[in-house]
């Protein structure tokens, strides 16, 4: 996929551990591990809005899209 999610940069930059992360936006760490590891087909904007949130970044700062 070309489109990468840079979650693990903004979590130790933020100092959260990923259940911290998980907790905090309300979804699982296998959920959590299924985005930072590229095989998400999709997210929806309600999770986005909430790692957003979390992390204090915008959607800019997560997605990044790779030929």
């Amino acid at each position: 996929m070309a489109i990468r999610i840079s979650i693990d940069r903004l979590l130790v930059e933020r100092g959260m551990s990923v259940g911290d992360f998980a907790d905090a936006i309300g979804i699982t760490p296998a959920n959590v591990a299924v985005l930072k590891n590229g095989r998400a087909k999709a997210v929806r904007f309600s999770t986005l809005d909430a790692i957003c949130r979390v992390l204090d970044c915008q959607p800019g700062d997560l997605l990044h899209y790779d030929e």
